[in-house]
């Protein structure tokens, strides 16, 4: 499938998403450049810069960026300003652990408490995943943007049913967080890897209603991910240190 025709494809699936204000809209292209690594980790974002290359004026820039402060995907730096969120291993190592924790906790209670219409989204969901996986090029936008959209939408599907407004509302921002990780192992090719295979095993024990394999898929799919960024060189993550760097204590000047 051509860019334009997923292009077609993506926007007729988000119409209902689309940004209804110029903040929203300046939130939405922010966040995606955040995402793609074309605003970097750490960089400075300088408003009088900003406005002119995303055609907002200052102030919306800024309520955009209040909003990436949310997300945790801005900094702000007291009185001097904006900055991308930086990146590091130990990061996501941390959000990866929070995530399992949530993440299966909503699984085992969507598993439990889903109706048949539950199971139904949840293979609809997985269906629209495949056929994005299908198409996938990371080589283009409206390919990653399609993909992206269907897998949140599939992780949605399957703690849809979790009655804790608050245990979703943690693990969708702990997948957003994840995001930007994400895309450095899928641009790298750290590790093979067959994603459509770990959703497959995942939908299957789903709608099985074996909770207890649809947690240990989950756990492995969502560490699969951080075993890629842990191979990744130290010229794009730093490298974690190791537990005996961080335990040790330092010797005093004495030596002792």
């Amino acid at each position: 499938m051509s860019e334009a025709a997923t292009r077609r494809t993506t926007a007729s699936e988000e119409s209902a998403d689309a940004p209804k204000t110029l903040v929203e809209g300046a939130y939405h292209r922010l966040r995606r450049d955040i995402i793609d690594g074309k605003l970097k980790p750490g960089e400075k974002l300088r408003v009088e810069h900003l406005k002119t290359h995303y055609d907002v004026g200052a102030g919306t820039l800024r309520e955009a960026l209040q909003l990436l402060m949310t997300d945790a995907l801005v900094v702000a730096q007291g009185q001097r300003g904006f900055n991308v969120a930086p990146i590091s291993l130990s990061d996501f190592e941390d959000i990866t652990r929070t995530r399992v924790l949530i993440e299966t906790e909503a699984l085992r209670q969507s598993i439990t408490r889903g109706t048949d219409e539950w199971e139904a989204n949840v293979l609809g969901a997985f269906h629209r995943l495949s056929r994005a996986e299908e198409r996938l090029d990371w080589q283009q936008t409206a390919s990653r943007e399609d993909w992206e959209v269907r897998n949140q939408s599939f992780h949605e599907a399957l703690i849809s049913a979790c009655p804790s407004r608050w245990i979703r509302h943690f693990q969708l921002l702990l997948y957003r967080q994840s995001e930007r990780y994400r895309r450095l192992s899928m641009h790298n090719n750290p590790i093979p890897r067959d994603v459509h295979a770990e959703h497959q095993k995942l939908c299957d024990a789903a709608v099985a209603r074996d909770v207890d394999r649809a947690c240990a898929v989950l756990t492995e799919h969502i560490i699969r991910t951080l075993d890629g960024i842990r191979q990744l060189p130290s010229n794009i993550i730093e490298p974690a240190k190791s537990v005996e760097q961080v335990t040790k204590p330092r010797r005093s000047a004495s030596g002792k």
